[in-house]
């Protein structure tokens, strides 16, 4: 795995994230090369963990673009994107079946 993703990994998971999963998309045709997705404890949580992102990441990475709500941030480093999430959005938009079916190229299939 590159160290770039064993990093963000790194910092989630000593911040406490909970269920972080890594989604290789770098051989689809979808526009970041990785996904990753963490769940918080809650709202506060999810953005206390952006915040241990900017400081563990920043200089060497490069947030291009970071959608903020209490339940659900998205950040954009250009190759990859990371979800933070609570667990009842996490349930509730089911993040892992669509990057899933994405990384083992069944998207668009008709079941």
């Amino acid at each position: 795995m590159n160290t770039r993703i064993e990093k963000i990994t790194s910092v989630l998971d000593t911040n406490k994230a909970e269920a972080i999963e890594v989604f290789d998309l770098s051989q689809k045709n979808y526009f970041v090369d990785y996904a990753i997705i963490a769940s918080s404890l809650g709202s506060r949580h999810t953005i206390a963990l952006l915040d241990h992102l900017k400081n563990g990441l920043k200089p060497e990475e490069t947030f291009n673009n970071v959608d903020e709500s209490g339940d659900w941030i998205v950040i954009d480093l250009g190759d990859i994107l990371i979800h933070i999430m609570t667990p009842e959005y996490r349930t509730k938009y089911d993040m892992e079946k669509f990057l899933s079916e994405l990384a083992e190229g069944k998207e668009g299939e008709v079941l």
